[in-house]
């Protein structure tokens, strides 16, 4: 009886297996990736991301990234950030173009960055928005892939500013919007299918 059992068992799973399959064409393509950016790394600032399957051409990438270090001088780039983003893919997902649609938050403590044209002051805030994402993703082998995406939206930000000194009262707190890029990446990924 046991065998009879399993037997069915087993026939039931496989065809529902079967069906499944024949539903699901892409029943192969890739599910999952774990991804970090060269270009924050560059900034000193760890990230981490990941991406999962939605639909048959869609995905969610979610990243996330945590500059922590103060420089000398009172220099600091300090922030965390996380962007998640809806991807649709043009061809196979995980393969080729795709488009997004990303959102962004981040707090901060930035200043005393010439580069920045933050010499002078600290700045403590932090950001919301979202924008619209394109990319291209290359394939280098079973696991390996890179891809470089690039997107541009709205940034609403609310800060403090502080003259540099490290306990300086503050000067005035204000409220900017930005339009412009939003994302810029050019992405190390391991996929796990």
């Amino acid at each position: 009886m046991k065998r009879v059992l399993f037997t069915l068992c087993f026939v039931c799973a496989s065809i529902g297996f079967l069906k499944a399959q024949s539903l699901n064409e892409d029943l192969y393509a890739p599910k999952f990736a774990l991804k970090t950016n060269f270009l924050y790394w560059a900034t000193t600032t760890p990230n981490l991301g990941m991406e999962f399957t939605l639909g048959r051409k869609t995905t969610m990438d979610i990243s996330g990234n945590y500059n922590f270090w103060e420089f000398s001088d009172n220099k600091k780039f300090k922030h965390w950030l996380v962007q998640p983003e809806v991807r649709y893919w043009f061809c196979d997902r995980f393969n080729s173009h795709f488009m997004g649609i990303h959102g962004h938050y981040a707090e901060y403590n930035v200043g005393g960055i010439k580069a920045l044209n933050m010499e002078h002051y600290r700045y403590q805030g932090n950001l919301f928005g979202g924008g619209l994402t394109y990319g291209y993703h290359w394939l280098l082998g079973d696991h390996w892939s890179i891809e470089a995406v690039v997107g541009i939206g709205y940034a609403h930000l609310k800060y403090d500013k502080y003259p540099c000194d490290k306990c300086g009262e503050k000067i005035k707190d204000g409220i900017r919007n930005y339009v412009g890029p939003t994302k810029l990446g050019v992405n190390l990924i391991y996929i796990i299918k």
